[in-house]
């Protein structure tokens, strides 16, 4: 049996509601060059929007972490980290809210709070843990897949400031993109 070569992909994304589609075009993108088939794909762009939506959405609520956040001129980022582990892909998002994920029982009327039990119902399995090396926490699920994945993927990996080797959500140095510059760019494609 051939060693097969880890996957993963991590992006930084500006924490603005454009982020939540980009989040989901990126992980559709990544997981069509694993190989990954059509049920996985679209299971994992439902909970990445989940996760990116709440990773947003607690960068606008006020109620954030109050250690200072890495940001530049008021843009702040969160990350997304895709990978293939033990028969599954796992999606792992920080954020900088320390808070835990709630678990909501969700009546049929209520207009939101059903993304974690979206979560839940969708993945295998999923949790949360403090981040070590930054504020806030990374909340992740695994998606079960039968698929063998072939030696032929790509590391779609793009560098993020925040995050030791240890929280598993920081990259090898490779370039920088400036938070401040992306969140004019998204700010911008948004008013087009």
């Amino acid at each position: 049996m051939p060693h097969q070569q880890p996957r993963r992909s991590r992006l930084a994304l500006a924490d603005t509601p454009n982020a939540v589609a980009l989040a989901r075009l990126h992980t559709a993108d990544v997981l069509v060059g694993w190989g990954a088939s059509s049920e996985v794909v679209e299971t994992a762009r439902l909970l990445v929007s989940e996760l990116a939506t709440n990773a947003v959405r607690h960068s606008e609520d006020g109620e954030a972490s109050t250690s200072p956040p890495s940001s530049h001129g008021g843009v702040q980022t969160f990350e997304l980290l895709l990978e293939v582990v033990s028969g599954a892909v796992r999606l792992s998002v920080w954020d900088r809210e320390p808070r835990p994920p709630v678990l909501k029982k969700v009546g049929v009327d209520a207009m939101g709070g059903r993304g974690i039990f979206i979560v839940a119902a969708m993945s295998r399995a999923w949790g949360y843990y403090p981040a070590r090396s930054a504020p806030g926490k990374v909340v992740w699920a695994e998606i079960a897949t039968d698929a063998e994945w072939s030696n032929e993927g790509r590391d779609a990996s793009v560098s993020s400031p925040g995050l030791s080797e240890s929280d598993r959500l920081r990259a090898p140095e490779v370039a920088r993109a400036d938070p401040n510059l992306i969140g004019r760019v998204l700010v911008g494609i948004k008013d087009l």
